[in-house]
């Protein structure tokens, strides 16, 4: 029923159709995203490809793991019905066949189990004057107006975005990080899906969001402060000038967070709440 495929005997063609025809779409499963993330990488494939689950592998202590590659959130299962009972077969098979240091599924997948849960939050394409009329909460309504000072611009990717972005990009400890995310970002750019958006106080970048721009679905990657400009709001400026610009056609996905302050910024725009599954081994992750 479930069996695994390694990366040279996966068909792509009947990959890609699964996951272009799947209920559950998601960015990350692309072939070009995962060869570039992840490098080392496989499918567990139900029947003839009406179900699919891309599974990254990392070694860590020496040992073969399955984990998520870095600036992944979500990975999963693909089918053109979710059906918690195939999810199922594919979970045990996960478990029952690898070592698992982390893995998450996507929040169209269903499971008999009962998983833990990640927190993810979506604006779904909306009528901007509604939107904000009907959905902000008051407070932003508030933080946005106080920040009309601010001007709005779309950005080229280049020396001072990168400098910019690796000056305030929170997270980033290791400088292999720091490369694996400029080189990420340079992929974006070369393939047309990349799309930074800024916040300026006269001349000056105050912040700047990185996005993933799909065909019909904008994926913030980052949101990134200026310290000496906090106090200007232009985190909630540039988040409801992108809204304003792009949700009558495109979502909006703020790719997280379960940080209490994070979680209620994104809420606070109208956002929706979209729980995903996850399985980890938290005795393997207190020594990562």
């Amino acid at each position: 029923m479930i069996r695994k495929l390694e990366y040279n005997k996966i068909h792509f063609g009947k990959y890609a159709e699964c996951l272009r025809n799947s209920q559950q779409k998601n960015w990350y499963a692309r072939k070009e995203i995962l060869d570039h993330l992840s490098g080392n990488w496989h499918i567990l494939v139900y029947n003839d490809y009406e179900a699919v689950m891309p599974i990254h592998i990392q070694k860590k202590m020496g040992i073969n793991f399955v984990h998520m590659p870095l600036f992944c959130q979500q990975l999963g299962i693909f089918s053109k019905i979710d059906n918690p009972e195939v999810n199922q077969c594919f979970l045990n098979f996960l478990t029952e066949k690898y070592r698992v240091f982390f893995y998450t599924f996507n929040d169209g997948n269903g499971f008999e189990d009962h998983l833990e849960k990640k927190k993810n939050y979506i604006i779904p394409v909306s009528e901007y004057p509604l939107l904000r009329r009907k959905k902000y909460f008051k407070g932003r309504k508030s933080t946005v107006k106080a920040a009309q000072h601010l001007t709005y611009q779309e950005i080229e990717f280049g020396a001072a975005a990168l400098d910019f972005i690796k000056n305030n990009f929170k997270g980033l400890t290791k400088e292999k990080d720091w490369e694996k995310l400029k080189n990420y970002l340079s992929f974006l750019s070369e393939n047309n899906t990349l799309k930074l958006a800024g916040a300026f106080s006269g001349n000056t970048l105050i912040n700047l969001a990185l996005m993933v721009s799909d065909t019909d679905q904008l994926s913030l990657l980052g949101l990134m402060n200026h310290e000496q400009h906090k106090e200007e709001n232009g985190a909630s400026f540039l988040i409801d000038k992108i809204l304003q610009e792009y949700i009558a056609v495109k979502s909006f996905n703020f790719m997280g967070s379960n940080i209490r302050g994070i979680e209620v910024f994104f809420k606070s725009f109208g956002a929706e709440l979209r729980e995903y599954g996850f399985v980890e081994n938290k005795f393997l992750k207190r020594f990562a």
